[in-house]
């Protein structure tokens, strides 16, 4: 998970850079929504919400705004209508994809996902096509002053399957049947979530040049930047002079 985890460090870093664009008020909508609609609207209930509430308020979302997402999400007033949507594609060498959409316009998300392919010598493939190269893992980071000790504990009892400390975050991977439970666990001893949700992982990375590895980067982040886009994932493997070279 190298690539992947330093893919992740990234992101981190740009976070609070992309909140203060304003349509990142859309995207946390759209998540308070779903996960309003799939858990019910009582976030001490529903940690999905609670950490889509969190989100939205460190990126000071309006009250209003988070309360109006919640009632769309239970129904109680109308437009809830997202749909989830997976694509797959290939970046250049045949670097592989796998691209989530929520939407409320699905021809506007397509044609967004088409341009950064092929703006970025990519193509979209067929649905499967690059599937079988990735496995679905939970994914839970928590920061703060934590007993790394106590935690692993607690994921490992409730299925977890690794625990990693990265400079004070600390990444929880578990088998997919198992999220939940974890999840729930971890909740209830009282930790508080930074990210916690279902991710793509894949199962071999590959390395290509260093252009092209830039270039594969560069697809990634405009298809991240695009509303309707969840999470992105691919096996391309970021190493150190990769990442130097994005960085600089």
């Amino acid at each position: 998970m190298s690539g992947h985890s330093k893919w992740s460090t990234i992101k981190r870093k740009k976070g609070a850079e992309d909140a203060k664009r304003a349509k990142i008020f859309t995207r946390l909508g759209r998540d308070i929504v779903v996960a309003a609609r799939d858990g019910g609207g009582d976030e001490n209930a529903n940690p999905k919400l609670k950490l889509a509430i969190a989100k939205a308020r460190a990126a000071n979302m309006p009250k209003d705004n988070i309360e109006r997402a919640i009632k769309k999400g239970t129904g109680e007033i109308e437009g809830g209508d997202v749909v989830e949507m997976l694509y797959e594609g290939y970046g250049p060498e045949g670097v592989a994809y796998i691209v989530e959409i929520l939407t409320d316009n699905k021809n506007r998300a397509l044609a967004e996902i088409k341009h950064a392919f092929s703006k970025h010598e990519g193509s979209l493939a067929t649905n499967g096509a690059v599937l079988w190269q990735f496995d679905r893992k939970g994914y839970i980071t928590i920061r703060g002053e934590i007993d790394f000790d106590d935690l692993f504990m607690e994921a490992a009892e409730a299925g977890a399957e690794d625990v990693v400390d990265d400079d004070g975050i600390i990444t929880v991977y578990t088998p997919r049947d198992d999220f939940s439970a974890v999840e729930n666990a971890l909740s209830d001893a009282g930790y508080a979530f930074e990210d916690s949700e279902l991710r793509w992982f894949p199962q071999n990375e590959i390395d290509v040049s260093t252009g092209k590895a830039l270039q594969n980067m560069r697809l990634m982040e405009q298809l991240e930047e695009s509303d309707d886009v969840q999470t992105v994932a691919s096996n391309l493997n970021i190493t150190d002079t990769v990442l130097a070279a994005y960085e600089s």
